[in-house]
């Protein structure tokens, strides 16, 4: 039979119970700011309003401190970075800072240009404290963190290191954008379908020696399911250091709140490749 695109990417179909979900991460993060006069709020890194940073000194933080970047998701078109300021509470009790970027959302602009300023995210981030970048990111931003790890920097930027961000964690990501066109978000991804194979890393060269940890929900749909399992097999042979995970019990949404676990095996490997990150000689 054929596959029924549409449904399998409506992941708020499938999870009917978001609208609280969201309202508890808002929750969440309204109080994480508001507990830590330290942050940087709004740090603007592009001309328009969303293009902004939330950086959450770590505890303790000495100037070498690690550096992680955290990317959020909906579909390229929806949702807000303050939704998720709480992902910071954990890796900054471990002494790592972390920022949380925003982007301009579709179909203001297309997805090439949301990952273009994701990456001057980036080169803002290495500009400002000189460190390589763990960049982890959920759902869109599980693409875009893809994304990021595949970029060749010294094409950007002649002062960044070609490898600015070694290692990347993609939670339920989208690496094959190619079914994109057949569904109805396409009205606002705008999507041909040779925008979508060009903007779909799964067709990038693989970045070799950069690792990439790959996690999905098992109560997830199955396209979701293959997206995950496919970037892996597409990358792995490049050389590319891969992790695969299906975290029991949790969806597309609630695959986000291990983050907030301080014990939980996810949160202990995203502060694991943070540190790794920023051991690596310049």
């Amino acid at each position: 039979m054929p596959i029924d695109y549409e449904t399998e990417y409506d992941n708020r179909a499938r999870v009917p119970e978001h609208p609280a979900i969201f309202a508890r991460w808002e929750q969440e993060a309204a109080a994480f700011r508001a507990a830590r006069p330290d942050a940087v709020l709004g740090l603007a890194y592009g001309p328009s309003p969303r293009q902004y940073i939330d950086l959450f000194p770590g505890r303790n933080a000495t100037a070498d401190a690690p550096l992680a970047m955290f990317i959020h998701g909906g579909w390229w078109r929806s949702l807000d970075p303050r939704m998720y300021s709480q992902l910071a509470a954990c890796p900054n009790a471990q002494g790592v800072t972390v920022a949380v970027a925003g982007y301009d959302l579709c179909p203001t602009v297309s997805i090439a240009t949301i990952v273009e300023q994701l990456r001057a995210a980036c080169l803002r981030l290495w500009r400002d404290h000189g460190k390589r970048i763990f960049v982890y990111g959920h759902s869109a931003g599980g693409h875009l963190a893809a994304c990021m790890a595949a970029t060749d920097w010294r094409k950007l930027a002649a002062d960044a290191p070609d490898d600015l961000v070694p290692a990347a964690y993609a939670l339920s990501g989208v690496f094959d954008l190619s079914p994109l066109p057949k569904i109805s978000v396409n009205a606002d991804l705008r999507l041909t379908d040779d925008a979508a194979r060009a903007i779909s890393p799964i067709h990038w060269t693989p970045p070799a020696g950069r690792s990439i940890d790959i996690a999905v929900g098992a109560l997830e749909s199955a396209e979701f399911l293959r997206q995950s399992q496919a970037i892996v097999e597409a990358w792995r042979p490049g050389g590319v250091p891969m992790r695969y995970a299906e975290i029991a019990g949790v969806n597309h949404f609630t695959i986000v709140d291990p983050l907030t676990d301080c014990d939980s095996a996810m949160s202990r490997r995203v502060v694991e490749l943070a540190r790794q990150v920023r051991a690596m000689p310049l």
